[in-house]
């Protein structure tokens, strides 16, 4: 069974440690985890493993946030995975900092990067793991914020809830869906 993971930020080291890239920080976790590296790849920064059985691929879009839906679409083409397959790791204004939601499909909710997904591919009915990032700015400064790096308190657990985002990925591999978002989803 094969899986497509793609995680949703934007490439340029100035970009590199924000918030709106924690879906590159999940799938960097987990390429370390399993000792593997990053190709460049059409559109994005590609990697693959297996494991319990199950293969994963990794996908870093290279078309920044606002285009990612040239990526997915290619990848899901390539690899012959249909949408209910892959899941799409990223950021999330509405969720406290360091929850973690996963769904089978839902609204873009504002997110340029999901927007683009959902008209590149024609529906919204993909998984998504949203990792919340809260929304600690003034009015008009949304993308002042999602483009700057966590705080120093964020920085504490950081870690923690990237590891745990990572666990949350691999299990909708291996133990589903419905069962990773009974487990997980709290």
């Amino acid at each position: 069974m094969k899986y497509l993971l793609v995680g949703l930020g934007n490439i340029g080291p100035e970009y590199a440690d924000t918030r709106h890239n924690i879906g590159f920080m999940v799938l960097d976790h987990l390429a370390k985890k399993h000792e593997v590296s990053f190709d460049t790849g059409r559109h994005s920064f590609v990697t693959e493993f297996k494991t319990k059985g199950k293969h994963f691929t990794l996908v870093k879009p290279t078309t920044y946030m606002n285009l990612s839906g040239k990526a997915v679409a290619h990848w899901l083409s390539v690899l012959k995975i249909p949408a209910q397959q892959m899941l799409v790791i990223t950021d999330d204004l509405a969720l406290p900092f360091g929850k973690l939601r996963m769904r089978a499909k839902g609204s873009a909710g504002g997110h340029n990067g999901l927007k683009h997904i959902e008209e590149t591919l024609g529906h919204n009915e993909y998984p998504r793991l949203r990792f919340g990032v809260d929304s600690q700015f003034s009015k008009g400064r949304q993308v002042d914020y999602v483009l700057s790096p966590f705080s120093a308190d964020e920085q504490i657990d950081l870690q923690t809830h990237i590891e745990k985002a990572a666990e949350m990925s691999l299990s909708f591999g291996t133990i589903g869906l419905e069962r990773t978002m009974n487990f997980f989803n709290k």
